[in-house]
């Protein structure tokens, strides 16, 4: 299937961010990984808040597209690779329609921002990094969107183009289909 042309895709920021000591409870998913629920709620408030300042409407919570986000967060830091597309070469529109389906809807489109800081980093420092990211404000401005998901997750030892640090990873879906 050829990618609907209300995609954007976005283009990967490789951000390496200044340490800093992140205030975020963690949930266990392995020895080397965990889920940081509070960071991705802190990101998800703070694109909304960034929103509204731009005269924007506030994006909902999407269950499916968390799932799409953590998926991807947890993929890109086992596999050891940074990008939009699955460690498979999947492209990212349809690994999130895995999880933010289409069915049935006459318009359906999605977009993405991505980022990775070691050791870690806070919402605010997210924000300032996809701000300085025309393609990543872009998204952020997006009118259109009507939902996001974000997952942010700490890899210990992540393999590959981490280099074998502690980094935060952080995955942010919007969309929008009706």
């Amino acid at each position: 299937m050829k990618p609907p042309s209300t995609i954007r895709v976005c283009l990967a920021l490789l951000a390496v961010a200044a340490s800093g000591i992140l205030a975020a409870s963690a949930t266990a998913t392995s020895g080397s990984e965990a889920s940081l629920p509070t960071l991705s709620h802190e990101v998800l408030n703070a694109v909304n808040t960034f929103r509204a300042a731009h005269g924007l409407g506030r994006l909902r919570e999407s269950r499916a597209l968390d799932r799409a986000a953590r998926a991807h967060s947890l993929e890109m830091g086992r596999v050891g690779y940074f990008g939009h597309s699955s460690a498979d070469g999947t492209a990212f529109w349809r690994r999130i329609r895995h999880f933010y389906g289409a069915r049935n809807r006459p318009y359906w489109s999605v977009g993405e921002n991505l980022l990775w800081s070691s050791p870690s980093v806070s919402a605010a420092g997210a924000m300032t990094m996809w701000i300085a990211s025309p393609e990543h404000l872009r998204n952020m401005l997006t009118p259109k969107w009507r939902d996001i998901g974000v997952s942010a997750v700490r890899v210990v030892d992540a393999p590959g183009v981490f280099g074998g640090r502690r980094v935060t990873i952080i995955t942010a879906d919007f969309g929008d289909r009706h």
